[in-house]
């Protein structure tokens, strides 16, 4: 009976963590739209919505640790708790990403965008498809695919890359357009570290799994 009654408690944290990871893909994607209309309204409501993403997280952790506390884990079941401490602080963290893309769009102020956004919203909808797919390969211990999802990061490195050269051009032709070149050179590595923390959570679905902590190859 209390084993059922643990595997529940797991359950419920583990759909939790689904809604705290559907927040924060929701906050990354709508930043990115409401930098590209220069919506600053929308960019408030980001801001606001990390509050609330940091709140879960806070109480999600609790959960955990009185699991930990209580339970006296062994094994598989002591890993899977202390990855689910990991993959939340990592969903956090990403939701400061979103957060601060935001904060760029405010304090951009009625400066217009250097340039349309075309490879910001590819890299922002790139990385929350990864970030959807980590996941759920964490739910359901799905290591291979856990696996194969970081090699996708390069797709994510390519369109920083491809923002960073492109600024630069805009840089060289006017050196009054540093600034609002910046803006948009922090939002897009804002982007990238976000495909960063997806690997993480990917590590930790196959320590979970395979009982082994490392780097995966990507």
């Amino acid at each position: 009976m209390l084993r059922k009654t643990f595997q529940n408690e797991i359950q419920q944290v583990k759909d939790e963590i689904v809604a705290l990871s559907g927040m924060v893909e929701k906050a990354t994607l709508d930043s990115v739209e409401a930098l590209k209309k220069r919506d600053i309204e929308a960019a408030r409501q980001i801001v606001e919505t990390d509050k609330r993403i940091n709140e879960k997280r806070f109480a999600l952790e609790e959960q955990v640790m009185i699991l930990i506390a209580t339970q006296q884990p062994m094994a598989h079941d002591l890993r899977l708790l202390a990855s689910l401490l990991e993959i939340i602080s990592e969903l956090e963290r990403m939701g400061d990403y979103a957060k601060g893309i935001g904060i760029i769009n405010i304090r951009m102020g009625d400066q217009p965008l250097l340039k349309p956004l075309i490879d910001l919203p590819r890299m922002a909808a790139k990385g929350t498809d990864m970030l959807h797919r980590a996941v759920q390969a964490f739910i359901h211990e799905d290591a291979e695919t856990a696996r194969l999802i970081p090699t996708e990061d390069d797709e994510v490195d390519a369109l920083y890359d491809q923002i960073y050269r492109e600024l630069i051009t805009y840089i060289m032709a006017d050196p009054k357009n540093i600034e609002r070149a910046n803006w948009l050179l922090w939002a897009a590595h804002n982007l990238e570290r976000l495909g960063d923390r997806v690997t993480n959570i990917c590590e930790r679905t196959i320590f979970i799994v395979e009982g082994r902590l490392k780097e995966i190859d990507a």
